[in-house]
C-alpha cells in the first residue's frame, strides 16, 4: 500500500522531504502558504549572497589598484543590485518549482494547511476548503525573525531581515542591533555596498572560536564600519531629521552611546512559525520556540513529525533541514539509516568568511576533554597569497591522541566551501592518520587545511615547528 504524506510548508526542509519521498513512491501532499523555497530562498540565504557577491566585487573593486587594474572611483548601482537580487531568487525559486512537477505522485498546492486531527489537515486555497487523511505528516512551516522589546522597535524604518530584504534600495545609512550570523553579514555587505554601518552587539558570534570571535570586528572597522561589542540597545527614538537615534549602554563599563541612521536592523533571532496550525486540536507539544520532538524527528502524537527550523532547539540552519527532510522521507518508508543530524558545518557570509564544525576550544575545556590545535595562516597559503587574501586562518582540534578531529574553525577565503574536507573527516570517522596521505592540487586554498591537518602530527612544511619546551 502507497504511504501518504502530508507536508506543510515548502522551504529547503518540506520541499526537500517532498521530493525524497515522491522518489521512494510515496503519495506526497506539499502544501505551502507562499512561496516554494521558504525562507531561504526568497528572504534569506539565496537573496543575502547575491548581495553578498555585489559587495565582493565592490571591495576587490576598491583594491584593484595593488593587482594594476586602475578602475577609478567605485559607485554602487542601488538599482542593478537590487534587481539582480529579484533576478535570482525568480531562478532559484523557478527551479525548485519546476522539480515539484516532475512527480506525478507529488502534488503541490498553494494553500494553507491545519490540523483537524492526528491524521486530518485542512487545507484552504482561492478555490475553497477540502479536507485529507495522511499516513504520516510532517511539520516544515520554518521560522520568522523575532523583534526584540526595546522601546521604540515599533518606528518607522525599524526592520527585521524581511523587511530589510524587501526595500527596493540600499539605505544610506544603518544601525544593526545584534551580533549573530543574521546581523554580521548584513552589516558586513551593507558597509561595503555603500551604506555607512554601525554595529551594536551584545557578543559576536556566541557559538564560534574565540579567536575569530576577537578578530572578526577588526574587518569590518578596517572597512569604515563603527562597531561597538558588550553593548545593549535600550532605547530607539526620532530625530526632527528624520533619522532613528539608538541609545545603547556599555554592559561593564559605565559607558552610553547614541548612534544615527536611516534605518535600524533588528537582528535578534527568529521564533518558530506555529501559530497557523491549530496544535492545540490534536494535543502536540510545544513553545514559543518549537516543537519538541524525539530522535526520530516526531512529536509527542503518534505520526506526527517535524523538521528544521521549527524544531525547538534546533539549528536553524537549511542544510540541516534538508538532511533531516531526506531522512525522514527515507524513515517514513521504511529504508533509513540511524540518524545523525550531530555533525554539521555552520557559515557566516561576512567579509571574510567564516565557517566551523564540531567542537571549539572552550567547549573541549568545559567538557574536560585533553585536545591538541593546529592552526595554519592564509598568509603562508601560496594561492591566497597570490590572489590578495592572505588574512585568517585554518584551525583544527584533535583529541589528546591525534587521532580524531573534534572541530574545525575557519576564517578566511572560500571558508563556506573549505570546511567540508573537515566534515567529511569526522562524520565518517577519518582519522588524522588517514587524511596526511591525501594529496591536495598546488596552488589551492584546499592546502591550507591540507597543512592543518598535517600540523596535527607536527609534520606542516610550511609551518614553523613547534617550539620545544625547555
Amino acid at each position: 500500500m502507497t504511504k501518504r504524506i502530508g507536508i506543510i510548508g515548502a522551504g529547503p526542509g518540506g520541499y526537500v522531504a517532498a521530493i525524497r519521498a515522491a522518489q521512494l513512491g510515496c503519495a506526497v501532499t506539499l502544501v505551502e502558504r507562499d512561496r516554494v523555497g521558504g525562507t531561504c530562498l526568497n528572504r534569506g540565504c539565496i537573496p543575502t549572497k547575491t548581495l553578498w557577491k555585489s559587495a565582493s566585487i565592490a571591495k576587490e573593486a576598491r583594491e584593484s589598484e595593488i593587482f594594476g587594474v586602475v578602475t577609478g572611483d567605485v559607485s554602487i548601482d542601488g538599482d542593478q543590485i537590487i534587481k539582480r537580487k529579484a533576478d535570482v531568487v525568480e531562478q532559484v525559486v523557478g527551479g525548485v518549482e519546476y522539480l515539484l512537477k516532475q512527480y506525478e505522485n507529488l502534488n503541490h498546492i498553494t494553500g494553507e494547511a491545519t490540523f483537524v486531527d492526528k491524521n486530518k489537515l485542512r487545507i484552504t486555497t482561492e478555490e475553497g476548503e477540502t479536507e485529507e487523511e495522511f499516513d504520516a505528516i510532517i511539520v516544515a512551516t520554518g521560522s520568522y525573525p523575532t523583534m526584540t522589546e526595546t522601546q521604540g522597535v515599533d518606528l518607522p524604518n525599524v526592520m527585521t531581515s524581511d523587511d530589510l530584504l524587501a526595500m527596493d534600495h540600499i539605505p544610506e545609512s544603518m544601525i544593526v542591533v545584534g551580533g549573530g550570523v543574521i546581523g554580521l553579514e548584513f552589516a558586513s555587505i551593507y558597509q561595503e555596498l555603500g551604506c555607512q554601518v554601525t554595529l551594536l552587539a551584545s557578543r559576536i558570534l556566541k557559538d564560534a572560536d574565540m579567536e575569530i570571535r576577537r578578530r572578526l570586528p577588526s574587518y569590518f572597522k578596517k572597512a569604515g564600519m563603527k562597531v561597538y561589542v558588550d553593548v545593549r540597545a535600550l532605547q530607539i527614538t526620532e530625530t526632527e531629521n528624520g533619522l532613528l537615534k539608538v541609545h545603547a549602554k556599555h554592559k561593564q563599563k559605565d559607558e552610553e552611546y547614541f548612534e544615527e541612521a536611516k534605518v535600524v536592523l533588528i537582528a535578534s533571532g527568529r521564533g518558530a512559525v506555529i501559530d497557523v496550525l491549530n496544535l492545540e486540536a490534536v494535543g502536540v507539544e510545544h513553545e514559543a520556540s518549537g516543537l519538541k520532538v524525539d530522535e526520530n524527528l516526531m512529536t509527542n502524537v503518534e505520526g506526527i513529525y517535524a523538521i528544521g527550523d521549527v524544531i525547538q532547539g534546533n539549528p536553524q540552519l537549511a542544510h540541516v533541514a534538508s538532511a533531516q527532510g531526506v531522512w525522514l522521507a527515507e524513515y517514513l518508508a521504511g529504508e533509513a539509516e540511524e540518524p545523525n543530524f550531530s555533525i554539521f558545518p555552520a557559515c557566516t557570509f561576512t567579509l571574510p568568511e567564516v565557517s566551523q564544525v564540531g567542537l571549539t576550544e572552550l567547549e573541549c575545556k568545559d567538557q574536560g576533554l585533553d585536545y591538541v590545535v593546529s592552526k595554519f595562516q592564509f598568509a603562508a597559503n601560496a594561492k591566497a597569497v597570490s590572489q590578495g587574501e592572505g588574512d585568517g586562518f585554518v584551525k583544527l582540534i584533535a583529541d589528546g591522541n591525534r587521532e580524531k578531529i573534534l572541530g574545525a574553525h575557519i576564517m578566511g577565503p572560500h571558508a563556506s566551501d573549505l570546511i567540508h574536507e573537515c566534515v567529511v573527516a569526522m562524520r565518517t570517522g577519518l582519522t588524522v592518520d588517514e587524511l596526511i596521505p591525501v594529496i591536495h592540487a598546488h596552488p589551492t586554498l584546499s592546502e591550507a587545511v591540507m597543512e592543518a591537518i598535517h600540523g596535527l602530527k607536527d609534520q606542516a612544511v610550511h609551518m614553523a615547528p613547534p617550539r620545544k619546551k625547555r
